[in-house]
């Protein structure tokens, strides 16, 4: 069961961090990339869930062009969109 976890893991990283909108793979990459480990067979499923919104909606969303609808609200996707990566300088 690790194992499938791990690759489940392996597998949300990486279609976190190519999303399509540079932006988007910074953000919800760098929550995955921290928060990924943590996260149990439910947990990860609703990541999977989260995974399927479109960059255009996360991104209105976390700019607040447009408010999320509350069929929408988790705090897990509230939590990803006020995640901040530390970017190099």
């Amino acid at each position: 069961m690790i194992d499938k976890l791990e690759n489940i893991r392996k597998r949300l990283l990486w279609r976190a961090t190519h999303r399509g909108i540079k932006e988007m793979d910074l953000v919800v990459g760098g929550f995955a990339q921290e928060q990924l480990p943590h996260m149990d067979a439910k947990a990860l499923l609703h990541f999977a869930d989260i995974l399927e919104i479109p960059d255009q909606e996360l991104l209105a969303w976390m700019t607040r062009q447009e408010a999320m609808p509350e069929s929408r609200k988790s705090l897990m996707l509230e939590a990803m969109l006020a995640y901040r990566p530390r970017l190099a300088r």
